[in-house]
């Protein structure tokens, strides 16, 4: 006879991909007792897509993850076999890191960290429903029966639930790469009352490498200067190179000939699709004047042949996708080890979320992922980081944590989410954060390790060595203002040399460096005194000079957000009977209960108008609401 219960812990993670393992980490190390569980050990980690961490905007992500104590960008640094910086021809608002990686060695880095975490228990085992009493969270129920006493659950269930894969007219139920799907919980969710819809995504073919012609492609390298995803470490050293390709018309002709047999063109896939990462066939019929779009070969890891084409996901027939490669320079011969699918699953709607990411009608029971309709390894461990604190808290009785969107990209990506819902699969970019310019990349750690300090996930070690870099960087920038070069032949012969004009009186080195051709480099030789800064400090410096006037200016609109965002709302405003609102904005703002004047401010239809009646309305209505 089975016990009522087979265990008793703080809390269960349900899933251990990327949210799952941030989640359960981070509770763990916060004092909790922790289960985790996972369809199929083997899985956890896994990078169903992408061998990659980071890239356009979820670099970003990564390095605010690690300034927060999360693991990612740690493991990544680990198992990384390319490390390179995008976007360096741009403003350093958009630079972003991005890591090829050893797939199978960052899964067993995982898998190993959970299992040498203290307090946290790894298990095998599918989640089927989640237990109440009293409406809130009790417990967990596995598959098989088994019953575990939680006070919290965080769910974390990737692209599992009710899965089902497409390739071509063919289906079947299946999680990514061949798993399970998890059957039972969306049944479970939807008897607590948590709205449900359905996304798809999508992924490439996976290429014998042997059977490539590289010689054909262009060759890009990996960096080998500066900081990995880790503040204070050294960029990984490059073990492989990845490849450009393209398609052609030839390939374009292939597709089109096969659209009735598409699942996305006849409407055997149900489920919405992310817009920014369209399929091969989807991006052929919506560009019809392209002829031709851009690929890159990226290498799954050193033990193994597998290479992942970037650029062509795709669900068409298996054969159709032979013939598509086979119309590639460099592939006409190759061979495929895992053909490419579309995979759809339930997620729920995140609007039913509050910035904690707790689930606001069930006490105890959070939710992290690609479960909350975001798409993306990087979205997906920064919201379980957030996730796995606030039900470590919960448990503990402590304060929730929340992130806002001047704090940076994670809190960005939550209040989206929980603000304003999404209709398709949520991926981070660059253009969503109004505050792009202050919360790069490169100060992740300035913004966030405070935090990461306050909750106990950062070592006061770390936030010394940090704090410590920022200080030669201040210090550097006032020696700068205080250090005036006068004018000379060797002087103006380099800034005639950078394409610069020359200098008729003394300049200080802080002007020379405002110029745009000037870099901190080149002013060396004239600059005896220079001390002996490390790259990351002489990054700090020169963006702090070249873009002063805008960080000023970026600044100032983060103090006027941060007024709006530290001014509560109560929890017992009756929004429907403010006649002063619209319809509309009554209506929203009672089904979302926005914590904060700046998250009511950006409710899809809540107008300037609304948040000016509503303040009129709390001034109005005594101190209670003032």
């Amino acid at each position: 006879m089975i016990p009522t219960y087979s265990g008793q812990y703080d809390i269960a993670v349900i899933g251990a991909g990327h949210a799952g393992i941030e989640a359960a980490l981070a509770a763990a190390r916060l004092g909790c007792k922790v289960l985790c569980l996972c369809t199929c050990l083997d899985a956890v980690g896994n990078m169903p897509c992408n061998p990659s961490v980071g890239g356009t905007a979820k670099g970003q992500l990564v390095r605010e993850i690690d300034a927060l104590g999360g693991e990612m960008a740690r493991a990544a640094d680990a198992t990384c076999i390319q490390f390179r910086m995008l976007n360096r021809g741009k403003g350093p608002a958009v630079y972003s890191p991005r890591a090829q990686v050893d797939r199978m060695a960052y899964r067993a880095y995982m898998k190993q960290t959970l299992e040498l975490c203290p307090g946290l228990t790894l298990m095998q085992g599918e989640a089927a429903e989640i237990l109440t009493e009293n409406g809130a969270v009790c417990g967990v129920r596995l598959a098989t029966g088994l019953r575990f006493q939680v006070r919290s659950v965080v769910m974390a269930t990737g692209t599992y639930l009710k899965a089902a894969t497409f390739a071509g007219l063919y289906s079947r139920p299946s999680g990514p790469d061949g798993m399970l799907p998890a059957g039972e919980l969306s049944d479970s969710l939807r008897a607590l009352g948590i709205p449900l819809r359905r996304f798809k995504t999508g992924t490439p073919a996976r290429l014998d490498g042997d059977t490539i012609d590289y010689s054909r492609m262009t060759v890009q390298q990996g960096e080998t200067e500066g900081e990995g995803f880790a503040f204070g470490g050294a960029c990984p050293e490059p073990r492989a190179v990845c490849h450009l390709l393209y398609t052609n018309e030839r390939t374009h002709d292939v597709i089109r000939a096969a659209l009735d047999r598409s699942p996305l063109f006849t409407g055997v896939i149900e489920g919405v699709g992310p817009r920014y990462c369209p399929s091969i066939e989807d991006k052929v019929v919506r560009f019809p004047e392209k002829t031709r779009h851009q690929l890159f070969l990226e290498p799954c890891g050193l033990g193994t042949r597998e290479v992942y084409l970037q650029g062509l996901s795709t669900s068409l027939p298996e054969d159709v996708q032979l013939d598509m490669l086979h119309t590639i320079e460099g592939l006409e011969r190759v061979q495929v080890m895992r053909f490419g699918y579309a995979i759809e699953y339930d997620c729920l709607d995140p609007l039913c979320l509050d910035a904690t990411l707790a689930v606001k009608s069930v006490p105890g029971l959070y939710a992290a992922g690609q479960l909350c309709g975001s798409s993306g390894y990087e979205e997906a461990a920064g919201q379980g980081l957030i996730a796995g604190i606030n039900a470590a808290h919960y448990v503990l009785h402590k304060k929730p944590f929340t992130l806002t969107r001047t704090d940076g990209y994670i809190g960005t990506l939550i209040d989206d989410l929980v603000t304003k819902g999404t209709n398709e699969p949520y991926r981070m970019m660059t253009s969503r954060s109004e505050y792009r310019l202050t919360s790069r990349q490169d100060n992740a750690d300035r913004r966030l390790m405070g935090y990461g300090l306050e909750l106990g996930l950062v070592s006061r070690e770390r936030f010394d060595n940090m704090e410590y870099k920022y200080a030669q960087a201040d210090a550097e920038l006032t020696r700068l203002k205080k250090t005036v070069l006068p004018p000379s032949e060797a002087l103006n012969a380099r800034l005639e040399a950078l394409g610069t004009s020359p200098v008729a009186s003394g300049a200080s080195l802080y002007d020379l460096l405002k110029r745009p051709q000037v870099r901190y480099e080149d002013l060396k030789d004239l600059d005896p005194d220079r001390p002996d800064l490390r790259r990351a400090v002489v990054e700090q410096v020169e963006i702090n000079v070249k873009y002063e006037g805008y960080i000023r200016r970026g600044l100032r609109d983060v103090e006027e957000q941060k007024r709006l965002e530290d001014r509560l709302l109560p929890e017992d405003i009756d929004y429907l009977s403010i006649p002063l609102l619209r319809v509309e904005a009554r209506q929203k703002l009672a089904a979302i209960r926005p914590r904060t004047l700046g998250q009511a401010g950006r409710i899809s239809g809540v107008s300037p108008a609304d948040i000016g009646g509503l303040i009129v309305w709390l001034s109005n209505n005594g101190e209670k609401h003032v």
